[in-house]
């Protein structure tokens, strides 16, 4: 999906794609599938910080079917020898027939 393509099904989908994209240092997929209100210009990478892990803990809407959509997530990650996690809510929307994320709430663990 993230060689030009960006036609997630789902605001599920599309999550994880993004995660995907944040593991592997894809940039410009990133931006692509960020609304363009809450873009920013650049991603900012941490050196030294391995992705390991999505765990989806819900889905609110974000269907086939739906305009909006809400994912909770804990993306685990490793820097140096130290783990971490970062929990948050995304928001979504579909723009111009595929999603998009629009901002999310990172929640203290």
């Amino acid at each position: 999906m993230h060689r030009g393509e960006t036609s997630a099904g789902t605001a599920g989908e599309l999550m994880r794609s993004r995660f995907s994209a944040f593991a592997v240092g894809d940039e410009s997929y990133l931006l692509r599938t960020w609304h363009p209100a809450t873009r920013p210009e650049r991603i900012g990478f941490e050196d030294g910080t391995r992705w390991t892990r999505l765990e989806i803990v819900r889905e609110e809407d974000g269907g086939p079917d739906d305009d909006k959509g809400v994912v909770e997530f804990r993306a685990h990650y490793v820097t140096g020898a130290e783990p971490g996690e970062l929990h948050e809510v995304s928001r979504f929307v579909r723009r111009d027939g595929g999603w998009v994320y629009v901002r999310g709430k990172i929640i203290d663990s």
